[in-house]
């Protein structure tokens, strides 16, 4: 089949989780096009080379630079609707030129048609809401269904039952018809090769992931860089920006601080499984990639600040952390 793969534009996560989707469809031999911009178009180019990209535009939506986003949460929603109405019309041109035969939409609302199969992907079924405006949940949850309801079938990138990873964001709420859990999507899987050598030939005691919409990715590297550079620890901090997107690939070495633009998916593997503590925003896409490495232990938590998902999934996991570890060791 001709399948189109579109992943939302809000920071890398949405892209690498597609990474294994794409490796699986294409090892079924599907042929594969890829919609995107910015950072995750570069990103699934370095990926994958060889296949065919199709420019396509996203919401544009920006982060407040202060400690809550409600402001702009309100600001998006007009931006939001907009653009899936102009992502629709689009996909409906994309298919008659390129005899698309199934489209595959992560987290873009838009990308739904009556005429070919259509697959939506999302961890988060309903959207956890800012203080004080919890009351909504239940209609945002409604609204998102709405959408998801549109597709043929809803993907949940999660294990089903107590020990996911999700937590309230897919068991909370009954899950939609047609919806199912397929199990945790990481670029980082059973045959990811581990390369040593080159710039990471020593092991660094901390690496720090920067990832996630501006301008709060800028302001989290700025803090990690100010943070570290206070200690004796040796630290990686990678920028998330892959090339072509005017980020400088040489490496930087500030005191005991180095600093890349953006890490192949064999080196970043060998990086994190070595490092002794890992600093990074609570996306869930990078809560992925720890699981898959039997890293997620390691992971020191920042999340975006007045993103209410990352703030969820943060104290979700440091309280599992707490869990497990009050738990007797297992005697045989």
């Amino acid at each position: 089949m001709k399948i189109l793969v579109a992943p939302l534009n809000w920071g890398l996560g949405h892209a690498t989780r597609c990474i294994p989707l794409i490796q699986k469809l294409l090892s079924e031999g599907n042929e594969i096009i890829i919609a995107s911009d910015g950072h995750p178009m570069e990103l699934l180019k370095q990926e994958f080379p060889g296949l065919f990209f199709i420019e396509f535009s996203s919401y544009n939506i920006s982060y407040n630079k202060g400690k809550s986003q409600l402001t702009a949460m309100l600001r998006s929603i007009p931006i939001i609707l907009s653009g899936i109405i102009r992502e629709h019309h689009q996909l409906k041109k994309i298919i008659r030129e390129h005899q698309i035969e199934q489209v595959i939409s992560d987290n873009r609302f838009g990308l739904w048609n009556k005429h070919i199969h259509s697959t939506y992907i999302t961890h988060q079924l309903m959207i956890k809401m800012p203080k004080g405006l919890q009351f909504l949940e239940p209609f945002v949850w409604l609204c998102h269904r709405f959408f998801i309801n549109h597709f043929d079938e809803c993907l949940i990138p999660d294990f089903k039952g107590k020990n996911n990873l999700s937590g309230d964001l897919s068991h909370q709420y009954p899950f939609p018809r047609k919806a199912r859990f397929i199990g945790p999507l990481s670029r980082f899987t059973a045959s990811t090769t581990i390369i040593t050598g080159d710039l990471l030939a020593y092991n660094f005691d901390t690496v720090a992931i920067i990832s996630g919409p501006e301008p709060q990715r800028t302001l989290f590297e700025k803090q990690l860089i100010d943070r570290f550079r206070k200690c004796s620890e040796q630290v990686l901090i990678i920028r998330g920006l892959p090339a072509g997107q005017g980020a400088n690939q040489i490496p930087k070495t500030t005191g005991n601080i180095q600093i890349l633009a953006h890490l192949d998916t064999a080196h970043f593997a060998y990086c994190l499984i070595k490092a002794k503590k890992i600093s990074c925003r609570s996306g869930y896409s990078t809560i992925m990639d720890l699981h898959a490495l039997n890293c997620l232990h390691k992971a020191e938590f920042s999340p975006t600040p007045g993103q209410t998902e990352q703030e969820y999934l943060a104290t979700y996991h440091e309280q599992k952390k707490r869990e497990l570890s009050k738990q007797p060791p297992y005697v045989n």
